[in-house]
């Protein structure tokens, strides 16, 4: 009974989460130049490094295809590094560059800022419990993925 009660409110969670990040989409943004899918794509890459085009396609869920014009416009402003693998050549990698880490950080900043500004009303003790909640989340979730890599 207990797993079904956790599979109830994993799904609650996820509905609400959404409904938190589009209140956050909705924040206004100071990388106001680039779109979401540029910003996200560039935070994903400074985050984890190097990526493979259809990994970073399955993340951001589209088609390689839909993926490569926003890659080209991101190589054309010089915030990737694109990169033939040469054990497989029909394989590309992709990177930033220092100035998409740059770009890829006031993102990050941004992302915080809006956080923080979506949750500077709730109580000390609510903030309190989420945060404990958070890191037992996390420290499971981690060690789900230690597990299953």
């Amino acid at each position: 009974m207990a797993h079904k009660e956790f599979v109830k409110l994993f799904e609650s969670n996820i509905l609400l989460f959404d409904k938190l990040a589009d209140r956050l989409k909705r924040a206004p943004s100071v990388l106001s130049g680039f779109p979401r899918q540029q910003l996200s794509i560039l935070v994903r890459l400074h985050l984890g490094g190097p990526a493979l085009l259809k990994d970073i396609a399955r993340r951001e869920m589209v088609t390689t295809p839909n993926l490569c014009a926003a890659f080209r416009k991101l190589e054309r402003d010089g915030l990737v590094l694109r990169r033939i693998d040469e054990n497989d050549r029909r394989n590309t990698w992709y990177s930033v560059t220092e100035r998409g880490e740059k770009i890829a950080s006031q993102a990050m900043d941004a992302m915080r800022n809006a956080i923080d500004n979506l949750f500077a009303k709730i109580s000390k003790a609510d903030e309190v419990a989420l945060t404990g909640a958070m890191k037992t989340i996390n420290s499971i979730l981690a060690r789900m993925e230690l597990t299953n890599a």
